[in-house]
């Protein structure tokens, strides 16, 4: 009487591209693609696989809510920091009488390009503004 084999043999059909990556990753693995393929497969059947997918979806999902909000702050950051600045230029600068206006519109255009290349350096080396502004520090009532 003979033992029957303690494995089953199944005959499966794959789609090209799955077949490819099942190779590439058998490769890398340095295991066989019945062992592979074995091994997705009852971690595809087993009773904890959705447990675990939700785990790595949640985890997934708290990685973007940070990014977003962190995008929200540097956004809110930068909002604030334009309509502080617009404020201040609009307190502190006078209107030009007329003939002075020519001669700065031209001047405007030689700072403008010195501001966007500063920012560009500014940018290229950091530290950003957003990283030297505190998330600790409440906003006090005169400042509101």
């Amino acid at each position: 009487m003979t033992k029957p084999p303690k494995k089953q043999r199944l005959s499966v059909y794959l789609e090209p591209e799955v077949m490819r990556a099942l190779a590439a990753h058998a490769d890398r693995r340095e295991q066989s693609r019945s062992l592979v393929a074995e091994a997705a497969i009852a971690s595809f059947l087993s009773p904890d696989a959705a447990e675990r997918q939700e785990a790595a979806t949640t985890k997934r999902l708290d990685q973007l809510d940070r990014r977003m909000t962190r995008m929200e702050r540097d956004l809110s950051i930068s909002v604030e920091m334009l309509a502080v600045f617009v404020r201040f230029w609009l307190t502190t600068n006078p209107p030009l009488p007329e003939p002075a206006q020519a001669a700065a519109r031209a001047q405007a255009g030689e700072r403008y390009d010195a501001f966007v290349s500063a920012l560009g350096r500014r940018l290229a080396k950091g530290p950003k503004l957003r990283q030297e502004i505190s998330e600790d520090i409440e906003p006090t009532r005169d400042a509101q």
